[in-house]
């Protein structure tokens, strides 16, 4: 239903003849702990057609990342698009899409399957990375929505644009709130030193994640 006094939350019928562009992003605070994931959707003449957010419960980080993929490619198929580019700040989650990472994690595989399946939907797919400064509107979003969930006061505003998909159900991804974040746990993680940069072999941490380094 049209909002006259609020045009912004009827936006432009997006054109599905041309690349469709859609920023992503999702995060985890506690990993895994209270998540969301955040999305902007551009048409092919660089106009916001939809912004996608929701709260997904307890999750890891990289659940969140693929939950947002996933949110965005349901979209695409939805509306008709043939085309569609998307950009996220999870190297690891693009080079698993792209064929360059092995998917490791069994929680992570039912995903990555699904937004294969959705993504051969396409004519066109293509992803591909930029660091956190490239993504900031989908990383706000992202964080709207884990406020949300964690019963945080929100601002006024138009905060969600466009169709949203539900959460992928899989897991425990439940639309639960929670008064408050859990306590981080200890977690163990695999990966190499290359020129002074400790790189993961699968997973990701958050910034300002305190960690202790063992060597074997």
């Amino acid at each position: 239903m049209d909002n006259p006094l609020f045009p912004e939350m009827n936006p432009a019928k997006p054109t599905t003849d041309g690349w469709i562009t859609a920023h992503c992003d999702g995060g985890s605070r506690g990993n895994p702990g209270p998540a969301g994931y955040g999305a902007v959707i551009e048409d092919s003449q660089a106009r916001i057609v939809a912004r996608l957010s929701e709260y997904l419960g307890k999750q890891t980080n990289n659940f969140a990342e693929y939950s947002a993929l996933l949110a965005v490619l349901d979209w695409a198929v939805k509306i008709g698009a043939r085309r569609l580019r998307v950009v996220s700040d999870s190297e690891l989650m693009v080079k698993q899409m792209k064929g360059q990472y092995k998917v490791k994690n069994p929680g992570l595989i039912p995903l990555w399957e699904e937004a294969k399946r959705r993504a051969a939907k396409l004519d066109r797919f293509e992803m591909s990375h930029t660091l956190r400064g490239g993504n900031q509107e989908a990383d706000r979003l992202a964080n709207e929505a884990m406020d949300r969930g964690m019963g945080k006061k929100q601002g006024t505003g138009i905060r969600e644009q466009g169709t949203a998909s539900s959460a992928p159900q899989y897991g425990s991804a439940s639309l639960q709130k929670e008064a408050h974040p859990p306590k981080p746990t200890r977690q163990v993680f695999e990966g190499l030193v290359k020129n002074g940069v400790i790189h993961l072999i699968d997973g990701e941490l958050p910034d300002g994640t305190l960690v202790k380094i063992i060597r074997e």
